[in-house]
């Protein structure tokens, strides 16, 4: 199994995560965003007095959401969990008193905010971040996060030093943990975004 990019911080892997993760062994912390199955791998560039939005192809890897075997496999994988767009899964998930929340900060035709499960202890927790950061990250994905955001994840999570992402995307969790001195583990089907990634890594930390 030979990675498709590696470095002293992240290694990323082109493939389909239940080949992967069960070649990985175990981490402190699984963060992820996995596929909702509602139809966003892409979106139609519009403009609108709100800033509008860019395009993407669409790619079919959004058409259904992961099943609960996998969904069982990645949490077997760590020992804490994050996983964005937990309000999806929450029928395959345990029941946890701790969500994250990343409001937006802009009441808008799109989604005010989105969720995130746990299962670290405590009370939930909100984070405001107006979604134009993504464009200073480069918004390469149609379901990118911030990189504010992942480091405000990883940091919420405790002393966490490996991290896993088996729905990588354009790497921002990759990309967050090389940030804050972190090592990180990310799989990803989708070639074109496992280069992006990896241009992502080769950056400069940016802090």
């Amino acid at each position: 199994m030979n990675p498709y990019y590696q470095d002293k911080s992240v290694t990323i892997y082109n493939g389909d995560c239940r080949e992967i993760v069960p070649e990985l062994g175990k981490f402190d912390l699984l963060l992820t965003d996995p596929p909702y199955g509602i139809g966003v791998d892409g979106q139609k560039f519009s403009t609108s007095t709100h800033g509008g939005r860019k395009a993407y192809e669409f790619l079919g890897w959004d058409k259904c959401r992961p099943d609960k075997s996998l969904i069982d496999m990645i949490l077997e994988s760590a020992d804490k969990h994050i996983i964005w767009g937990g309000n999806y899964f929450a029928d395959m998930l345990p029941i946890q008193m701790k969500w994250f929340v990343w409001d937006k900060g802009q009441r808008i035709c799109n989604s005010d905010g989105e969720l995130a499960w746990t299962s670290i202890g405590g009370a939930l927790r909100i984070f405001t971040l107006n979604r134009v950061a993504l464009m200073c990250d480069g918004a390469f994905h149609p379901t990118q996060k911030p990189v504010q955001l992942i480091s405000w994840c990883i940091e919420k999570a405790g002393d966490v030093q490996t991290i896993l992402d088996p729905f990588a995307g354009s790497g921002t969790t990759g990309r967050a943990a090389k940030d804050l001195g972190r090592k990180a583990v990310l799989i990803e089907i989708e070639e074109r975004y496992c280069e992006i990634a990896a241009n992502r890594m080769r950056q400069e930390v940016l802090i």
